[in-house]
């Protein structure tokens, strides 16, 4: 099924099921997380009743579609294309080959539940932020709580998938990297989820050798500036699962994000000798969209940001 969150005619949000160009609307307050955390029978029985005597049917044009989850428990966004994190050295001047250590775990970080935005939100600048970057890539929602989880299994425990962008003050981010524990403000501004959750067995048809091999693409001002495919994950879902669940439980309702597709952000794409001199950094007015097969499509317009309060240091 495709789950959405949405508002309709001053109405406050609803949880709906995708079908047919058609939004079936359950009962006002049904949250997504609450349906989860069984073996999905909660959530496949509110699905088929929505379609079977939805409270409401609303054209999808009619609608604004928010992020299926407004703020999950935990956000763990991964690094799990290791040519992207090559294009980024390279871009910062640090060449490309990578330590070791990137073969051996699979890196993620904790990003900011409060941070979430939906997939037609307008996306403001970060305070002090010159190198505004989007990141194109998928996120999985854990449908079942877990812990200790096995690499082979550990991905019975996705219920689904939903696009996501990981918004980057990339200046901020090189700012903060001398204090060597890991990343902070430059990464702390939006994370975009939507526009729906896409149940595992709606993308079974995608999956090739047991991965997921949907194609993904990404556009600055209608512009392509990369495409790709999920089935080239370095690390796989199950992995970055079972490396993270290790003597803890991962939650229903997290998002794992996949780490970004390959050319899937600004970085990657640097041409001077300083990313300071680049000229593409999104600026207020720029419009971008990320979209992946069986999962839609965003588009969001950067907008001005607030200005920035200096510390006493100055900065």
């Amino acid at each position: 099924m495709r789950w959405v969150r949405y508002v309709s005619e001053g109405r406050g949000p609803r949880l709906g099921v995708l079908e047919g160009g058609v939004v079936n609307g359950l009962a006002a307050g049904t949250d997504l997380v609450g349906l989860l955390g069984d073996d999905g029978e909660r959530l496949r029985e509110a699905g088929q009743r929505a379609l079977r005597d939805p409270v409401e049917r609303m054209p999808v044009e009619e609608v604004r579609l928010l992020a299926p989850i407004a703020k999950p428990p935990a956000i763990r966004d991964c690094l799990c294309f290791l040519d992207h994190l090559r294009g980024c050295q390279r871009a910062f001047g640090a060449g490309e080959e990578l330590a070791p250590v990137w073969h051996e775990i699979p890196a993620f970080y904790f990003a900011n539940p409060a941070s979430v935005v939906g997939p037609y939100d307008d996306v403001a600048v970060p305070p002090g932020c010159r190198w505004f970057d989007l990141e194109l890539e998928v996120g999985a929602v854990i449908g079942r709580a877990g812990r200790d989880l096995h690499p082979e299994r550990a991905e019975e425990h996705i219920v689904g998938y939903t696009l996501l962008c990981d918004w980057s003050a990339r200046d901020l981010q090189w700012h903060e990297r001398a204090l060597g524990i890991g990343q902070a403000k430059g990464k702390d501004s939006a994370t975009t989820l939507g526009p729906m959750l896409v149940t595992v067995d709606e993308l079974e048809p995608l999956r090739r050798d047991g991965r997921l091999a949907m194609e993904l693409r990404a556009t600055v001002n209608g512009e392509e500036l990369t495409k790709g495919r999920l089935d080239q994950m370095d690390w796989t879902f199950g992995d970055v699962l079972a490396y993270a669940s290790r003597g803890t439980e991962l939650a229903p309702g997290d998002v794992f994000g996949s780490g970004t597709v390959p050319g899937g952000c600004l970085l990657e794409h640097v041409d001077t000798a300083s990313p300071a001199d680049f000229t593409r950094w999104l600026r207020p007015g720029d419009v971008v969209s990320l979209s992946g097969e069986g999962l839609g499509e965003t588009r969001q317009r950067v907008v001005p940001g607030s200005p920035v309060h200096p510390l006493r240091s100055g900065f």
